[in-house]
């Protein structure tokens, strides 16, 4: 993964997103992570935003109504097209 704010380097981050909160990668790919996110506005957005909702997530009730079955799919979509709108508005 490269350091700069190319969609690249964005699209690749946003791939590895849900193995990177759930500590499932090796060190050196998360370091890549965190240095693509610090150089990167639009990755650092998506990615405490993600991790606002993983929380939010994790703080409901039981006794709640849970998040709809399709919600994930919809959510990465939101992602996918926030995070190329801001990479577009970046590069302009």
């Amino acid at each position: 993964m490269t350091h700069d704010a190319s969609h690249t380097a964005c699209l690749e981050l946003f791939e590895k997103l849900s193995e990177y909160l759930d500590d499932e990668l090796d060190e050196q790919i998360c370091q890549q992570i965190e240095a693509h996110a610090g150089s990167c506005v639009a990755c650092k957005t998506c990615l405490e935003t993600l991790r606002q909702t993983i929380a939010l997530c994790h703080a409901m009730k039981q006794n709640e109504t849970p998040v709809p079955a399709n919600f994930s799919d919809r959510w990465k979509e939101c992602i996918r097209k926030m995070a190329s709108e801001a990479v577009d508005a970046h590069q302009s």
